[in-house]
């Protein structure tokens, strides 16, 4: 956990007042209205990707349609961001790794039930929902797994319900970026037209908007140490 995430709302909001005066008009502009389409009632969970182009095309779809968070678990498979695919979306979302554990995944997916999340298994061997059909009343960590095996046996019993892409072809199954792609297409074009509180919280918008400008800066772990230490802010 980085310095920053553990102050308090009000001291980030000094923090970001105080970085802002580092970036552009226009850069500041760009944030305050992208930060208005970001969500948290959809999450992103990617479970032992083992081929790190998908892993970051996947990245790269969240940080398009406005998924703030990803969570990665690493059993066996750790993940490395590839540049040329991501094309530098990560340094815009919250990413949360799982890999200190045996079974991350049994952690990580039931952190997120504590959070209030309904765990949706993607997987075209289960009966379940396809994404004009899933039902919204609750936030969704929609659950992703390897190209080969799919997702592991700890996934499947910990799922609430299980979602898949209708299709009429002799394969079975897409790539998992086209996969992720039209999964999170359909899901947020189904909130943004509907009445469901799915923008962050104003709280939340801060947290984001100063991480977004932290990383937007070059050496701003300089800055936000002398800041912090002048204000003697903890």
């Amino acid at each position: 956990m980085s310095l920053i995430q553990v102050l308090s709302i009000d001291s980030q909001r000094k923090l970001l007042n105080h970085l802002t005066g580092f970036i552009t008009p226009e850069r500041r502009k760009k944030f305050e209205k992208l930060i208005q389409f970001r969500t948290r009632y959809l999450t992103i969970v990617l479970e032992d990707i083992y081929q790190s182009h998908n892993a970051s095309a996947v990245l790269r779809t969240c940080d398009c349609f406005g998924i703030q968070d990803v969570h990665i678990i690493e059993n066996i498979n750790k993940y490395k961001v590839n540049p040329d695919v991501a094309l530098g979306s990560s340094k815009w979302l919250t990413i949360e790794r799982y890999n200190q554990n045996e079974n991350n995944t049994v952690i990580c997916l039931s952190r997120l039930k504590s959070r209030g999340y309904g765990i949706i298994c993607t997987t075209p061997h289960q009966n379940g929902y396809t994404p004009l059909t899933l039902p919204l009343d609750q936030k969704m960590a929609l659950v992703f797994g390897t190209e080969l095996a799919g997702l592991s046996e700890s996934a499947l019993e910990l799922a609430d319900c299980f979602i898949k892409i209708p299709m009429v072809g002799f394969t079975e199954s897409l790539n998992i970026s086209v996969s992720a792609a039209v999964f999170i297409h359909a899901l947020t074009d189904r909130l943004l037209n509907s009445t469901i509180k799915w923008p962050l919280s104003e709280d939340e918008k801060i947290s984001v908007l100063l991480m977004w400008t932290a990383n937007s800066i070059k050496k701003s772990d300089v800055l936000i140490s002398d800041f912090l230490h002048r204000e003697q802010i903890r």
